[in-house]
């Protein structure tokens, strides 16, 4: 088929991988403009510009689409069999909706109707999910409305960060890309409306949801948040009123935690050289690693024996 690929970041490369191995005609690449990356700012392509150039491929970057009228006319000259998009990271306006014969095929990270927004995996990570998947559907106006075409289930690991499911997620969703174009040129595949009453939301992620609650959340909540929420925007308290990113954590027995009896929330535990929080339902998170503001990341047992901390001091308490 002749395609017009939408996409920006790295889960979206093998999906371009696999439509090129399948024999499709890559005619156009569409990508976001480049971004200063990094602390020195630097201009740096997005991963899919990078294939689409290895591979030998046009590539265009409006910043604009909806009212675009060289970019439209670029897209109606080509006269795609379809537009596949892949986390391009823009809402594809009517007028492209309405132009390839097969419509546009997007691949979205999740179990719709479950986790439809900007970041499914990240929100199925961090909400404790045993299993999500991806999910091929058609583009309409809403927002990840559209009907399913196909979708797969991927089991989430119990110690699985989002980066580790972004990787499987990508890799095993290209092949269901191919099989979802294959299908819908045979004929083989018929678009499956969506139960809207399922709809769950799954919004971009904001700094604020690194914050840390030891009142409200359990241990494996905060544990949970964390492995989500990888690699922003992590997870962070205060200590004393300064900012403490805790880089590693573990939920552990409150067994464990031997004679303290009923704790407020985020009163520190210290047993040895290793340092322990109280959190909701009387649940006990371990900090493997933490970085306090304007000092260097360091194991628990390290920060210890560098910071003075009195048992039964309580972190996560309002900077004054």
């Amino acid at each position: 088929m002749k395609l017009v690929f939408c996409g920006t970041p790295r889960f979206a490369v093998p999906t371009v991988e696999a439509l090129l191995a399948a024999g499709h005609d890559i005619a156009l690449v569409v990508s976001q403009p480049d971004r200063p990356v990094g602390r020195g700012q630097q201009l740096t392509a997005p991963p899919v510009k990078q294939a689409a150039l290895a591979a030998g491929l046009p590539v265009t970057q409006p910043e604009k689409i909806r009212s675009n009228a060289e970019f439209r006319t670029q897209l109606e000259t080509i006269a795609p069999d379809a537009i596949v998009v892949v986390a391009y990271g823009r809402i594809i306006p009517l007028w492209m909706l309405a132009l390839p014969r097969l419509g546009c095929i997007n691949l979205h990270g999740s179990l719709l109707p479950k986790y439809r927004g900007a970041a499914p995996i990240q929100w199925a990570v961090a909400m404790g999910d045993a299993f999500t998947g991806n999910t091929t559907m058609l583009l309409e106006e809403g927002l990840d409305t559209g009907p399913i075409l196909l979708q797969q289930t991927e089991e989430i690991g119990p110690h699985e960060t989002a980066i580790d499911l972004f990787e499987t997620l990508a890799h095993k969703g290209a092949p269901l890309v191919v099989e979802t174009l294959a299908g819908l040129a045979s004929g083989t595949i018929q678009p499956q409306p969506q139960n809207h009453s399922f709809a769950t939301f799954a919004p971009l992620l904001d700094r604020e949801d690194g914050r840390m609650d030891f009142a409200g959340r359990t241990a494996r909540e905060l544990y949970n948040r964390w492995r989500g929420f990888q690699p922003w925007p992590g997870a962070f308290t205060t200590l004393n009123g300064k900012k403490l990113i805790v880089h590693r954590m573990a939920p552990v027995d409150a067994a464990d935690i031997h004679d303290q009896g009923i704790a407020q929330s985020g009163q520190i535990h210290i047993a040895k050289d290793r340092l322990f929080a109280a959190c909701a339902a009387e649940s006990w998170i371990e900090l493997l690693e933490v970085q306090l503001e304007g000092k260097k990341r360091l194991s628990a047992a390290e920060f210890l024996r560098g910071t003075t901390l009195v048992e039964g001091a309580r972190i996560g308490e309002p900077t004054s």
